[in-house]
């Protein structure tokens, strides 16, 4: 039973310390939308997602306003594009009609983002799954509300280099695309290593294959609330903290557990997963680099951070496994420098750089976030940090990502306004050194011996 303190406890995590629930995502299956004529795939997927999420929107804004619990998008993701489109896309525009008409339904059901843009080329390309990587430019310079991603690696099977090297060219061709909004275009484009199949996040999120027709995924969020616990216990040992940390993510958890549970109910879809990851957004105070300050550094970047950020991640996934009859997704903490106020200054102030942030994606949820990199950077470069951070995620068998945004026009010494969550960032210098002849082998890096387990 949830007593009167926890229910009082809860609503000052809302309204002092930013704790929300980041999103309810409804996951669609396209499968049964297979069609060889263009104009019949279109009809039918905009048909079912336009069914099925008919009223997300509504019931999450109606249980927001009943329990009092901010949800601050309503999204929705769908199987893969390019399997979805392997037998009537012949060419790239195919593609970006499937893409266009994804946003018309986006935009009918009034989500605020729909993922599923993507294609899964861990171990190689078929020509569609080639196609639509090549139409992503056009593709998310035409809309408004899709994202894309591309899972070029796991554990399992190695990495693809030939897609690796491609998506350096598409990123900075999304850039060019998307010039006229300071390249937002790569803001919704990620690039996977063992990408799970039940993310509710964008712009990573899409509906997997072996999924359910349908299924409501929920991600909590809670920076502030875990920074607000740490400050009682300031000068207390490792020990204390992470069980400050676990006690503080079962409490958020349980929010996201409700909100679930309750979305699932009144849409008539299963519930997946509840996402504890502690997503920040550029609002003062909800900021994981302010989490690390408050464990002990001067700055997010100094000496200690990747081990502070392991201790956070752990006691996070730790604390939020209890409180949820299913946690998955990505589940921890998200390190984006233009969505974090915290992060924003550890690299304004000189404490924070690529090759750190690399570092800590080895322990953290994701990888190399919403950063910020001269538009005069190679595509070679962009290719190889690419393949720097697949490589963390495959030896070490977790989920890592690049989300990086060449900004068109702009160096080092810049910034650049994305608005709402995404935020601003300074633009971030890269290694000048060429990595060229490296990314011009192509093929394939084989899987790492532990992956042979069977």
């Amino acid at each position: 039973m949830i007593n009167i303190y926890e229910v009082n406890e809860t609503n000052k995590m809302i309204e002092r310390e930013n704790l929300d629930v980041r999103t309810i995502t409804m996951g669609i299956s396209l499968l049964d939308c297979i069609d060889a004529d263009l104009t019949r795939l279109n009809q039918k997927v905009y048909d079912k997602i336009t069914h099925k999420a008919a009223h997300l929107v509504k019931e999450g804004e109606a249980i927001s306003r009943e329990y009092g619990i901010p949800i601050v998008n309503k999204r929705i993701s769908v199987t893969p594009a390019a399997l979805i489109g392997s037998a009537a896309c012949r060419s790239e525009e195919d593609f970006v009609s499937l893409a266009v008409t994804l946003d018309r339904a986006a935009r009918e059901v009034g989500v605020n983002f729909l993922g599923g843009y993507s294609a899964l080329v861990s171990k190689g390309m078929t020509p569609a799954e080639e196609l639509l990587i090549r139409s992503v430019p056009q593709a998310l310079a035409r809309t408004e509300n899709v994202c894309s991603s591309i899972n070029v690696g796991s554990t399992r099977t190695g990495l693809d280099m030939d897609a690796i090297r491609l998506l350096g060219e598409i990123i900075l061709q999304t850039a060019e695309a998307t010039r006229d909004r300071d390249s937002l275009g790569c803001a919704k484009l990620v690039v996977f290593c063992n990408a799970p199949d039940d993310n509710p996040f964008m712009a990573g999120a899409f509906h997997g294959v072996t999924e359910g027709d349908t299924v409501i995924n929920v991600g909590v969020s809670g920076p502030g609330v875990v920074r607000t616990a740490l400050e009682s216990v300031r000068g207390k040992d490792f020990q204390t903290v992470c069980e400050t940390i676990k006690k503080t993510a079962f409490k958020v958890t349980r929010v996201g557990q409700l909100v679930a549970q309750e979305a699932s109910r009144r849409l008539g879809v299963p519930f997946g997963i509840v996402d504890l990851s502690l997503a920040p957004t550029p609002a003062i105070g909800d900021s994981v680099a302010e989490i690390l300050q408050e464990i002990g550094l001067e700055r997010a970047g100094a000496p200690g951070t990747t081990a502070a950020l392991a201790l956070l991640n752990d006691s996070v996934k730790k604390g939020g496994v209890m409180a949820s009859t299913s946690v998955g997704g990505l589940s921890g903490a998200f390190i984006p420098v233009s969505e974090d106020q915290g992060m924003i200054e550890a690299v304004t102030e000189g404490a924070l750089t690529l090759e750190k942030l690399e570092a800590m994606t080895c322990v953290c949820s994701v990888g190399l976030d919403m950063i910020a990199i001269p538009g005069d950077t190679s595509a070679a470069t962009i290719s190889g940090i690419i393949a720097d951070e697949a490589a963390i995620g495959m030896i070490n068998n977790k989920t890592t990502a690049v989300r990086l945004i060449p900004v068109a026009g702009k160096g080092v010494g810049e910034s650049v306004e994305f608005g709402g969550l995404l935020g601003h960032a300074p633009i971030m210098p890269v290694n000048a050194f060429s990595c060229e002849s490296f990314i011009a082998r192509g093929g394939r890096i084989p899987a790492p011996i532990h992956s042979f387990k069977n």
